[in-house]
């Protein structure tokens, strides 16, 4: 299927690894042009010349961006702005805030996780909007949690700002859609990621046991009896993103091979 992205420029932020790497690579091979951006700039620098070298695209390209910076964000907009004129379609993506429940986290784990999981979706939205308004064509990928739809023990912070971000995006959704700018939030489950390690990690040390039987159980949870692959959840960002997408706007989306038992 032909997604029609060959001539849209494509903005994925914190895309070095993880959800956002799979999501530039499946934009790249059908030939969009890809911006990635994320802290480390050696790890980018790798992510955006293996891509090139998988594709056989030469229109990636890369700017070092910590989301939680507003100068880091004003330098890359003014990069973007600068060299592309714009993205036609932003993946608003960023690392998890920091886990642990209630009596776990301080005000600055409070507001550290306010900066980077949805002041700096915000600050992109607000980045990209005019060019996409003028081009009467947007799509605004919010990549968020299954904290959405059913809270996750432990991450108290992540349950919070995501459910912020679902509000934001049905709010953009409405208010945008006559510039035919399309706006939706998708949250990944169980995705083998880094992140899903590192809680899986986390779990194992709480409780005592491996890491193996924590994976073990979770598969247990899973109607499909597995974690999902990046690969897997970036098509489903892709389409969305897609001109092909022409109505779906507003919703929050996840992707969990059917574990969540919330409607």
């Amino acid at each position: 299927m032909d997604l029609q992205l060959q001539d849209k420029i494509v903005l994925v932020t914190a895309s070095s690894k993880g959800l956002g790497k799979a999501t530039a690579l499946e934009f790249a091979k059908e030939g969009a042009t890809v911006l990635l951006s994320s802290r480390n700039v050696e790890t980018l620098d790798s992510t955006v010349k293996e891509i090139q070298q998988l594709t056989n695209n030469p229109k990636v390209y890369y700017k070092k961006c910590d989301m939680s910076s507003v100068e880091d964000l004003h330098a890359l907009f003014s990069w973007v702005s600068k060299e592309f004129n714009g993205v036609d379609i932003l993946v608003n993506n960023t690392g998890g805030p920091t886990a642990g429940g209630f009596k776990d986290v301080t005000d600055s784990d409070w507001m550290a996780a306010f900066e980077k999981n949805l002041l700096s979706y915000i600050r992109t939205t607000r980045a990209v909007l005019p060019h996409m308004q003028s081009n009467d064509f947007g799509r605004i990928i919010n990549i968020s949690s299954s904290s959405t739809k059913e809270v996750i023990d432990g991450l108290i912070l992540s349950n919070t700002f995501r459910s912020g971000m679902v509000g934001m995006t049905k709010s953009l959704a409405r208010e945008y859609a006559k510039y035919n700018i399309l706006v939706n939030t998708i949250g990944p489950g169980r995705i083998a990621t880094d992140r899903v390690a590192e809680l899986d990690h986390l779990a194992a040390s709480r409780q005592n046991v491996s890491i193996e039987d924590i994976v073990k159980y979770s598969e247990s949870l899973i109607p499909m009896g597995r974690y999902g692959q990046p690969e897997e959840f970036a098509k489903i960002v892709l389409f969305l993103a897609s001109p092909l997408n022409t109505y779906l706007t507003g919703q929050s989306l996840v992707i969990d091979g059917g574990m969540l038992k919330a409607l």
